[in-house]
């Protein structure tokens, strides 16, 4: 029950944390406020949402990480993970193995009668081109 809630309220918190970085400028959007561009940041104060935005999303980062760390201690300490990480194979758990007949985990021995070796490539056809005439000068 508990693992349920840390889960759901980290969720919710990467959820409020994409939010809050996608809504913040970026260091280049101060130049149009010269344009006028800069007078709907002031529902926050005079410095505008920037100061109010970086530190909510500053203590979101910080609450995620502390979640994230105290969710692998709780878990490492329940039990809820398998031990051997070859225990937990996931979906692929349920299938079974066919097991091979006796006899047939040998390898099979190549065949006596294999094709001829040639070391060398066969030389290409030799073609005779007509040699140039002589020009007469």
């Amino acid at each position: 029950m508990i693992f349920t809630l840390m889960m759901v309220l980290y969720v919710v918190l990467a959820v409020f944390m994409i939010g809050f970085i996608l809504i913040q400028r970026g260091a280049g959007a101060s130049a149009g406020s010269g344009f006028g561009a800069g007078a709907s940041a002031t529902v926050f104060g005079a410095r505008g949402a920037a100061s109010f935005l970086t530190k909510a999303t500053k203590w979101l980062a910080i609450s995620f990480f502390v979640l994230t760390l105290g969710m692998a201690m709780y878990v490492q300490r329940s039990g809820l993970v398998a031990n051997a990480p070859s225990d937990d194979l996931g979906v692929m758990s349920g299938v079974e193995v066919p097991l091979a007949p006796e006899g047939a985990t040998d390898v099979p021995a190549a065949p006596a009668a294999a094709a001829p070796v040639v070391d060398e490539a066969p030389a290409a056809p030799v073609v005779e081109e007509p040699s140039p005439e002589p020009q007469e000068q």
